[in-house]
C-alpha cells in the first residue's frame, strides 16, 4: 500500500496543511518512517504522534515539521496541540472505520505539518490540525482525488497564495474586446470602464503592441490584475521567441497568423504548450483555412475567423466553422474558434449559432459614448451565468 492525503483547513495564522503517506511498514513508506525517525535535521525534527506522553497513535504516525522550529515556543506547538491533533486524528480515523483496524500494526503513516511562525492560539492549531489530518487520511485511503475531479477543476480553481488567479477557457462563449488603441491613457479609461467578468476577455490590439511593445500586458494587469489578457502579435517568423516574449510578459494567449510559414505556426503552438499559454491562430486573409489546419501536426487552441476591417462590406466565412470543429473531435484537446471583424450586437447571436466561442469586437466598445453599456449589451448576449472562478477550499 502507498497512498497519499492532502488537506487544507482553517484562517491564518494558525491555519492547517497537511501532506501525509499511509503504507506497508515493509514498504517505501516503511522505509521513509524509518529514515526519517533516524536521520534529523535542525530545525524539522521528526518526532512521532502521541495522544498523551506514553501513547503514541496506531497505526504510528511519524510528524515532519515543514516550517523550520526555531525556538521553543514554535516547538511547543508541534510538541503540544500539533502532536497530539495528528494522533487523535489518526485514532479516530481507526475508531470510525477509515483506516481498517486488523490493518494498522502492519501500517505507518507519515505526516508533514505546516504552523505558521505567527501562530499562537493553542486552541486552534489543534483543532485546524486534527481537522487536516482527519480529511487527508480520509481522501488517501479513497485515493482522493481521481483523475475526473483534478481535470474539471483544473481550470475552475486557483491557488489562494498566489493572490490572482489564471483565468483558463473552459466555459464559452466568451467576449473579447480589442483594443486596437495607441495611446495608454485611452486604454486605461476603457479598461476601467469596462463590467467585470469572468466571460471578458482583454486583447492589446496589433497597432498597440507595436507602439508600446509586449510589456504594455503588464500596464493592462495594473488595471486589470487578473483578466485573461490576448497579446495579438500576429507572429509570422521566429515562432518560438515571440511566444516566449509574450508569455514573459504574462499574456495568457498569444495571436500567430495563418499565413506564416507551417513550421512557425507549429512551433508556436507546441511553445505555447510549454509555457501554458493558450495559442490562437489568426486565419485573416488565409485562402482556407481548413487546409491550414489540416497541414499541421498540432493544433492550436483558438482559430480565429477574422475579416479585416478593410474589407467589412464582405460576408463572414462563417460556414466553415464546424468544419473546423470536426478536426478536434479526436483530439483530447478542445478547440476553440474566436470570431472577429466587425461585429455588432445584433450579429453576436448569429456568431454564436454559426458555432463561435469567442466573440471579439473593438469599436463598438472601445469608440462607444458609454463603454460599460456597450460591453454589457455584448455580454447580455452571451446569455452566460457568472462563475465565480476564485474558488479555493472547495468541499468536495
Amino acid at each position: 500500500m502507498f497512498l497519499i492525503g492532502e488537506a487544507l483547513i482553517g484562517e491564518e495564522p494558525e491555519l492547517a496543511h497537511v501532506d501525509l503517506i499511509i503504507g506497508d511498514k515493509d514498504g517505501p513508506v516503511g522505509t521513509a518512517f524509518a529514515t526519517g525517525l533516524t536521520q534529523l535535521s535542525a530545525g524539522h525534527t521528526p518526532l512521532l504522534s502521541v495522544i498523551r506522553p506514553n501513547l503514541p497513535a496506531k497505526p504510528a504516525t511519524l510528524i515532519v515539521p515543514k516550517v523550520t522550529v526555531k525556538n521553543m515556543g514554535q516547538a511547543g506547538q508541534i510538541f503540544g496541540p500539533a502532536q497530539t491533533a495528528v494522533a487523535k486524528a489518526v485514532a479516530d480515523s481507526v475508531s470510525e472505520g477509515v483506516i481498517p483496524r486488523d490493518e494498522v500494526e502492519n501500517l505507518v503513516i507519515v505526516v508533514s505539518v505546516f504552523i505558521h511562525p505567527l501562530a499562537s492560539d493553542y486552541e486552534a492549531i489543534y483543532r485546524y490540525n486534527y481537522g487536516a489530518t482527519k480529511l487527508a487520511v480520509k481522501r488517501a485511503m479513497e485515493s482522493f482525488p481521481d483523475v475526473d475531479t483534478v481535470l474539471y477543476e483544473k481550470d475552475r480553481s486557483t491557488h489562494p497564495i498566489m493572490g490572482f488567479k489564471v483565468t483558463r477557457l473552459w466555459d464559452p462563449p466568451y467576449l473579447q474586446v480589442a483594443l486596437d488603441l495607441v495611446e495608454l491613457s485611452r486604454v486605461r479609461s476603457v479598461l476601467s470602464q469596462l463590467p467585470d467578468s469572468d466571460h471578458l476577455l482583454i486583447e492589446v490590439g496589433t497597432p498597440l503592441v507595436k507602439k508600446f511593445g509586449a510589456q504594455v500586458v503588464k500596464e493592462i494587469r495594473k488595471v486589470r490584475p487578473s483578466s485573461f489578457v490576448v497579446l495579438d502579435l500576429k507572429t509570422l517568423d521566429t515562432g518560438n521567441l515571440e511566444v516566449r516574449l509574450a508569455a514573459d510578459a504574462t499574456a495568457d494567449a498569444v495571436v500567430i497568423s495563418g499565413l506564416a510559414p507551417k513550421n512557425t505556426i507549429e512551433i508556436g503552438i507546441k511553445e505555447a504548450r510549454k509555457t501554458g499559454i493558450h495559442s490562437i491562430i489568426d486565419m485573416l486573409n488565409v485562402p482556407d483555412p481548413l487546409e491550414v489546419l489540416k497541414s499541421l501536426s498540432e493544433l492550436p487552441d483558438v482559430v480565429e475567423m477574422h475579416r479585416a476591417i478593410d474589407l467589412e462590406a464582405e460576408k463572414h466565412n462563417w460556414e466553415v466553422i464546424a468544419d473546423i470543429k470536426k478536426l478536434a473531435e479526436s483530439s483530447p484537446r478542445r478547440l476553440l474558434v474566436a470570431v472577429a471583424g466587425g461585429i455588432r450586437v445584433d450579429t453576436v447571436a448569429e456568431a454564436l449559432q454559426s458555432g463561435a466561442d469567442i466573440v471579439v469586437t473593438g469599436r463598438a466598445i472601445t469608440a462607444s459614448k458609454d463603454i460599460r453599456d456597450a460591453a454589457e449589451q455584448f455580454m447580455s448576449q452571451l446569455k452566460q451565468t457568472e462563475i465565480d472562478q476564485y474558488r479555493v477550499m472547495t468541499d468536495f
